[in-house]
This record gives structure tokens, sequence and C-alpha cells, in this order.
């Protein structure tokens, strides 16, 4: 049996509470916290969980660390904290699941602030300027950011498939969800998700389908 994608909001962060989108890739509230740290207990599939594709802004890295403690491998938590799984899901951060938007709120932070934030992750894989809207990156090419992110999930899902952990968590933004999903009444919760199988479209695309 193939494996699922399952499609995760991130938690509650600061400017969606305040509404000021000019801070710079704002953090979570005390109630974001809480929700992520929630959603650990009620995540129906974390023992088939193989892989976690997280978005690099730091609201999304937060509700991954939180909400994923006891799936991801302990190597992606300060030594002695009590988190993390011996042999757990590797952790994968993927600049194309950052925000649609170039407003301040949804742009990332430089790879050096996020280093000093998450010192037990690596960042070496993002590559200069990811959070600068342009390019790939820029409002305009959204959908074809979305199709990259579902072939790498389709590649990612064959490779999982002979393991005993065969599906994908992907921690990501409520704009950005509605192009990737191709949903775009898509409305989850904060720290809500949904599953999805993978499979072709009529054209030979990979679409992601709603289980």
């Amino acid at each position: 049996m193939a494996g699922r994608v399952h499609l995760v909001r991130h938690s509650e962060a600061v400017h969606n509470t305040d509404h000021d989108f000019s801070r710079l890739d704002p953090e979570l509230t005390l109630v974001g916290q809480q929700q992520a740290e929630g959603l650990a207990n009620v995540f129906p599939a974390s023992d088939e969980v193989g892989l976690i594709v997280t978005s690099p802004l730091r609201r999304t890295i937060q509700t991954t660390l939180l909400a994923f403690a006891n799936v991801l491998d302990e190597r992606y938590f300060d030594q002695g904290s009590g988190k993390g799984v011996a042999g757990g899901a590797e952790l994968v951060l993927d600049p194309g699941l950052q925000e649609r938007s170039a407003l301040p709120c949804d742009t990332g932070s430089d790879p050096r602030v996020l280093e000093a934030t998450f010192p037990s992750l690596d960042f070496s894989g993002l590559g200069a300027g990811w959070q600068v809207k342009e390019g790939l990156y820029s409002p305009d090419a959204v959908e074809d950011r979305a199709r990259n992110v579902r072939q790498y999930l389709a590649d990612n899902i064959e490779a999982l498939k002979d393991r005993n952990r065969r599906d994908i968590v992907v921690v990501t933004h409520g704009v950005f969800m509605k192009v990737l999903s191709g949903d775009p009444e898509i409305d989850l919760p904060k720290a809500g998700w949904r599953s999805y199988s993978i499979e072709q479209g009529e054209e030979g695309n990979v679409v992601l389908v709603s289980t």
C-alpha cells in the first residue's frame, strides 16, 4: 500500500492576531505553541510517518518541532531534551513550501538568523537568497512551485514504499496549501491537517487526492 501525504497548516502566529503584516517572519503566539503541542496528541498517523517536509519560515518550523517531537529523529532537538525518537523521521526544510505573498510576514529569515534560532537544524541546503521573492519564489510562480513540490512528494512516496513508515507530513501555509492541494476552497484551522493520496492526473501530472 502506497503512503499518504498529510498537509498541515502552521499554528497561530503573531501576525494572525495583531494583523501587522509588516512583521518579518513572525513566530508563534503562546496559543499557537499550545495548538502545535495539542496536534501531537490527536494526529492519528504518527507511527506511519517517515518524512516531514517543512516550510523554512519560523512559524512552520516551530509548529513542526512542537507537533512532531514524538515522530522526528532525536538529532533535530537539543541533546538531553528528551524530545525526538531514535531512528525517527527525517526533516527536510523546503523553500518551495514558503507562503505565496511577498509581504514581510510571508518572507523568510536569513539562514544565519535561522541557525541561531534553531541550532539543532541544518539550513545549509536552503541556499543564499532563498527568502527573496523572485524567480521560482515570486508570487507569480506559485503554480510552478507547487507542481515541483508535488513531484518531490511523489518521488519520496516511491522511495518510502518498502519501509514501515511510508507517510509524509507537509507543514506549510494557508494560501500556498490551496495551490499545492489543487483545492482553492481548502481552509484548514490553525494546526489542522488533511490527508491525501498521490495519483497521476489526466495529463500525467502529479495530483493530490483527498482521502
